[in-house]
């Protein structure tokens, strides 16, 4: 006896507001739309585009939209109602109101992607977090994962009988959120410190990052042999694995996969993983990954900027590389190639394939020259009386060599990453002796 639920039978709603501008056009955004609903177990009976003049403050779009999707929600027996655009939670209220069923907007959505992809515990809570946050205000609940997993008890995102209960369950809420906040901020201290032993050990970080599905964690496996989960999903990864590679010439760096970025990605999910996405933060090179084979692949690439930029992170600080993944799903890849154009200011663009390997090899040279070209070795001297001198050197640079020590003290040849040349410059003026690229 099959015991295994039903997926949910679901429609989906993709308006398309006049005026509202988008470097994605509607058919990508219904396309990758349709794919974040077919990232979770849901039966997609139909996808259609709405065309809004205006947005309504009641229900997002026009009475005459709202009335056709309620017939057809009755004629199709649809149990959800997707539509991708952030909808208010009176917006949310009054289209479950006239179309007689549960409705999600795209954040909603891209939560729960999150909640059934979270594998660690770290994610979990991460996910967790993000999930009260948007729940916070809405007097709405939305279907969660997390109403899934405590059943029909505790506090149910369905929506309470009363305004006690409602706000029962926001005080619940608001005393869980500072608990995973605290469980975060340890996690953030543990990263900090494993950052640090890595700063210690001399060991450059390079960090993936692209738009989701764009093949980051396929690379990674290429790279680094790794067994990540690497699908053609959105959002297969969200927990960051760190695996240590060989660059050609023999350099050791720690290679970072990350949570693929999307359009419109809810600002909650962006600060609840935060500790994660440090790894980008903290990078030495940065390589971005994107999907030359995908048509989007333009403005995928500049929403990717988007967040980094909200990251805190710069190109003018870390340099980053333009990864053109895919290039063997390309009909006419030389005009395709020739055709692309980096998106912001990056250091290099290289062409491969993941799935094949094609470009790899190149790709870990670059990643070699492109270090090579950053750091910059100097010939330094350290009196005796300067012990704590010796001590920052192999805590914040790579020690090349030292000479016999004299009566004088010790000279060193040094290679600094510019992440530390600024503090190196300041600490010994006046002691070094000469300088090369």
């Amino acid at each position: 006896m099959d015991r295994q639920e039903k997926p949910t039978r679901t429609g989906l709603v993709c308006p398309d507001v006049r005026g509202k501008l988008s470097s994605h056009d509607i058919d990508a955004r219904q396309a990758e739309f349709e794919g974040l609903a077919g990232a979770i177990r849901l039966d997609i009976a139909f996808s259609e585009v709405v065309k809004v003049r205006e947005i309504r403050p009641a229900t997002y779009m026009g009475a005459g939209h709202v009335e056709a999707l309620a017939e057809r929600v009755k004629a199709e027996h649809i149990e959800l109602l997707l539509v991708d655009a952030a909808l208010s939670p009176i917006q949310q209220r009054n289209l479950e109101r006239e179309t007689g069923t549960k409705v999600l907007d795209r954040t909603a959505l891209i939560l729960e992607i999150f909640g059934e992809r979270a594998a660690t515990r770290e994610g979990v809570l991460q996910v967790e977090l993000a999930h009260l946050n948007y729940q916070k205000g809405r007097l709405v609940r939305s279907w969660t994962h997390l109403e899934r997993q405590r059943g029909s008890g505790g506090m149910g995102f369905m929506g309470g009988p009363g305004e006690t209960q409602i706000e029962s369950d926001r005080r619940q809420i608001s005393d869980r959120i500072a608990l995973l906040e605290a469980r975060l901020d340890k996690v953030k201290k543990t990263r900090a410190q494993q950052r640090s032993q890595r700063t210690r050990a001399q060991i450059p970080v390079v960090a993936l990052v692209g738009y989701t599905n764009a093949g980051k964690s396929s690379l990674f496996n290429r790279l680094t042999g790794a067994g990540v989960f690497a699908e053609d999903l959105l959002f297969a990864t969200l927990d960051t694995t760190v695996r240590k590679i060989e660059l050609p010439h023999g350099r050791e760096v720690m290679l970072s996969d990350t949570v693929g970025f999307v359009a419109d990605l809810p600002h909650d999910l962006v600060a609840a993983f935060r500790a994660t996405l440090e790894e980008v933060t903290d990078a030495d090179i940065i390589l971005h990954v994107r999907d030359i084979a995908n048509p989007d692949h333009a403005a995928q690439a500049q929403d990717v900027l988007t967040v980094l930029e909200e990251l805190g992170v710069s190109s003018e600080v870390t340099p980053i590389i333009e990864v053109w993944n895919k290039i063997d799903l390309l009909d006419e890849p030389g005009l395709v190639l020739a055709a692309a154009t980096p998106v912001g200011k990056v250091l290099a663009t290289l062409p491969l394939s993941a799935h094949t390997g094609q470009g790899v090899d190149q790709l870990l040279l670059q990643i070699e020259t492109s270090l090579g070209e950053q750091s910059r070795t100097y010939h330094v001297h350290v009196p005796h009386t300067a012990g704590s001198d010796i001590g920052w050197l192999h805590n914040h640079a790579e020690v090349i060599s030292r000479d016999e020590p004299t009566e004088k003290g010790s000279d060193f040849v040094v290679r600094v990453d510019p992440r530390h040349r600024s503090a190196f410059l300041e600490r010994f003026n006046g002691r070094i002796a000469t300088s090369e690229i």
